[in-house]
């Protein structure tokens, strides 16, 4: 993924600026660069990308918190699932932990359970954290595989509150 695509108004105006005849183009596109440069220096892009992951994930949360109190403990704790798992994505991204393996012919994502061994042992959380998530996760999946009788409601709010805390404790930022 490209950090400023060609619809961005730092690619429009430095495309602009370097097309253009002007004596001070150089000086004018460097400008942009740095403006550029300073921003994602700052952090400012992955402080923005957290804050929506956050809300988006808050959304999820509430919507599984819905369905548990209308009895679908089911769909939410494929929800919650969803959300646990995303989070890993961007814990792994935000830490320069590889997403995908290499396989002959393609790239293939790795799996959540692999995801948290990898952030468990850069040290991103600690093993105990590891420990928790891969519980979520066997739940995540015994719900996504029909295995219904294998987990209670309880067990679904219990999952629902320990992902929401640990989505804001093992945040991005």
């Amino acid at each position: 993924m490209k950090t400023y695509s060609r619809d961005h108004p730092y690619y429009e105006e430095v495309n602009k600026r370097i097309i253009a005849p002007y004596p001070n183009a150089v000086e004018t596109a460097a400008g942009i660069l740095r403006a550029a440069r300073d921003e994602l220096a700052g952090g400012w892009l992955h402080t923005t990308k957290g804050l929506v992951s956050a809300e988006m994930f808050a959304d999820f949360l509430e919507m599984a918190e819905y369905l548990l109190a209308q009895g679908y403990k089911d769909p939410a704790a494929v929800m919650i699932g969803g959300v646990l798992e995303e989070h890993l994505r961007q814990l792994c991204h935000a830490n320069g932990i590889d997403v995908e393996i290499v396989t002959t012919s393609k790239l293939v994502p790795k799996k959540a359970d692999v995801l948290n061994s990898d952030l468990a042992k850069a040290e991103v959380y600690s093993k105990l954290d590891q420990k928790i998530v891969t519980a979520w996760l066997d739940l995540r999946n015994k719900a996504a595989h029909g295995k219904y009788s294998e987990y209670t409601i309880e067990q679904v709010n219990l999952m629902r509150q320990g992902v929401t805390e640990f989505v804001a404790r093992v945040t991005l930022l």
